[in-house]
C-alpha cells in the first residue's frame, strides 16, 4: 500500500502558503502517508499551538517536548491561509497542552472564531485533546460551534495504558459523550495492528456508539521509528473492509476504514445535515 507522491499545484501551494505564515500541520508533524494526496487537492490539517506536545504517545511521530509560549497572532494567520487556500471545509488539530491552565481551549475558541468570521459559510472539524476531563475547557470549543468535534480513542480499551502515555479510554468515551449530549457532530478513530483482536474492535465500536459517536475512522498503524511501538499486524485491505461494513450495519453515519486512512481523511465527505 503506497500513498500518493507529492505533485502538482495544489500541493506547492499548500506548502509555500503554510511556509510562508509559520503554520503546523499534523500532515508533516506526523508524517502523514496522505500528505501528497491531501496537498495536491489542496487540503491539509492544520496543528495549533505549536508543533511540541506536552505528552509522549507510543504511536505518534509529533515531538514531546517543552513547548513554545502560545502565538495569539495564529488564529488571524491561520484564518487568512484558509481563506487563500479557498476551503470550503477546514480540518484543524493541536497538541496537547498540559503546560496551561485550560489545556489550550481559549486559544482553540479563538482559532474557530477567527476561521469562521474570515470565511463565511466554511465547514470546520476540530480533532481535540481531551483537556483532562475539564468541561469548562470543552463548553469554551462546543459554543464556538464547530461542525465536527473529534477525539480519537485511538485503539481498544485492553491496550490504551501501552500506547497512549496520559488519556485513559473510560475518560475518552466521557468526552464523547459529553460532546454528543451538546448536539455536535461527535467523531472518533483507532489505528489497528497492535495486538487487537476482531471482537475487541467491534466491542470499541459499540462502545462509541454507545457514548454518540457518529462518525469513525479505522487505519493501519505504521510504526514511525525504532523508538516506537512495533507493528504487530499488518492488517489486509479485506479486514478493513469488513470492519466498514460492520460499521455501517451498527448505526454510524460515516465510517472510512482502510490502511492509509487517517482521522481527518475524506473530513469534508463526513459533515452530516441537521436533517440527518
Amino acid at each position: 500500500m503506497k500513498g500518493e507522491m507529492p505533485h502538482g499545484e495544489g500541493y506547492s501551494r499548500v506548502k509555500n502558503l503554510t511556509l510562508q505564515h509559520k503554520l503546523n500541520t499534523v500532515c508533516v508533524s506526523a508524517n502523514c502517508p496522505n500528505k501528497g494526496e491531501c496537498w495536491s487537492r489542496g487540503t491539509a490539517t492544520f496543528m495549533i499551538q505549536g508543533n511540541k506536545c506536552t505528552r509522549h504517545c507510543r504511536f505518534c511521530q509529533v515531538e514531546s517536548m517543552k513547548p513554545d509560549i502560545l502565538d495569539w497572532n495564529e488564529p488571524e494567520r491561520l484564518a487568512g491561509t484558509i481563506n487563500k487556500l479557498n476551503l470550503r471545509h477546514a480540518v484543524i488539530t493541536s497538541v496537547a497542552r498540559d503546560d496551561l491552565k485550560d489545556g489550550g481551549a481559549s486559544h482553540w475558541a479563538a482559532t474557530i472564531k477567527a476561521v469562521k468570521e474570515l470565511n463565511p459559510g466554511i465547514t470546520m472539524e476540530v480533532l481535540i485533546p481531551d483537556f483532562r476531563r475539564d468541561t469548562e475547557a470543552l463548553d469554551l470549543i462546543i459554543k464556538a460551534g464547530p461542525d465536527i468535534i473529534s477525539h480519537n480513542l485511538e485503539t481498544v480499551h485492553r491496550l490504551t495504558g501501552k500506547i497512549r502515555s496520559v488519556a485513559q479510554y473510560t475518560f475518552s468515551l466521557e468526552l464523547l459523550q459529553y460532546i454528543s449530549k451538546s448536539g455536535i457532530v461527535t467523531k472518533t478513530g483507532i489505528m489497528v495492528g497492535f495486538g487487537e483482536s476482531e471482537k475487541e474492535v467491534l466491542e470499541t465500536m459499540d462502545d462509541a456508539l454507545s457514548s454518540g459517536v457518529q462518525i469513525f475512522t479505522i487505519g493501519q498503524y505504521l510504526q514511525p521509528g525504532p523508538e516506537f511501538l512495533e507493528v504487530a499486524e499488518y492488517v489486509h485491505p479485506s479486514v478493513f473492509l469488513k470492519y466498514r461494513h460492520y460499521g455501517i450495519a451498527k448505526g454510524f453515519k460515516h465510517v472510512e476504514s482502510g490502511p492509509l486512512v487517517r482521522s481527518s481523511y475524506h473530513s469534508e465527505r463526513q459533515i452530516i445535515k441537521k436533517s440527518e
